[in-house]
């Protein structure tokens, strides 16, 4: 079945995008990146969603993140229709688009990858693109994807935010619950032992008691 699976290494591919050829693996070097798809180039989530990105870029710039998109349109009309993005989104309606967008024309790399939404097809009857998302550590590894339908836009500041938690607990022997924010508490996982949970958060453990009794609720301030 296509597609890539949490750990896998990400792909290798060579591609066409508004800023010339890449190879993935050397475009991201040592950053995280996030690859993203949208069905097609001048449609109206997608222009909402690519200028929501493009307001956030520094954020993601921040965080040592690099922003690749995807469509199978041609380098031509994305770098038309960027300037209806900007247009649209920015208060500075000349600047360029700040990450490339991807062409993938023959459709190899939505069809390598899983990024299509089987039940919304085009006039010739092809599977649209879904609205994919890719989060790849600088190990070349996938370390999130999400797969939305057509018919619904994504949440860049989620992404943000489980951006954070991504690279909080691959340094940190943590976990982040539910609704997580960067300087919440977070969680220390049950196969740390107690006296060891201890050493590596001095700042404290705290347990919420249960009716089970089991002490697998257990807190931290963020290290």
């Amino acid at each position: 079945m296509p597609g890539i699976l949490l750990g896998d290494v990400f792909p290798n591919f060579e591609a066409e995008t508004t800023v010339g050829p890449i190879k993935f693996h050397d475009f991201l070097g040592d950053s995280w990146g996030v690859l993203f798809s949208h069905p097609h180039d001048y449609t109206p989530v997608s222009t909402t969603e690519l200028g929501k990105a493009a307001k956030l870029s520094k954020e993601f710039s921040k965080r040592h993140v690099k922003m690749i998109a995807l469509s199978v349109d041609s380098v031509e009309d994305h770098r038309g229709w960027s300037k209806d993005i900007i247009a649209c989104n920015s208060e500075a309606p000349d600047s360029p688009l700040p990450f490339p967008i991807i062409a993938d024309e023959k459709r190899e790399l939505v069809t390598e990858l899983g990024m299509q939404d089987l039940d919304e097809r085009d006039t010739d009857g092809m599977p649209l693109t879904a609205r994919c998302v890719f989060v790849i550590g600088p190990d070349k590894r996938l370390k999130l994807s999400i797969l939305y339908p057509i018919t619904t836009g994504r949440n860049f500041d989620e992404l943000l935010r489980v951006i954070d938690s991504l690279q909080l607990t691959t340094g940190k022997r943590v976990a982040t619950p539910v609704n997580w924010k960067p300087g919440d508490c977070v969680m220390v996982p049950p196969n740390i032992p107690e006296d060891e949970a201890a050493t590596l958060f001095p700042a404290g453990v705290f347990t919420k008691g249960l009716p089970s009794g089991k002490k697998y609720l257990r807190y931290t301030p963020q290290p």
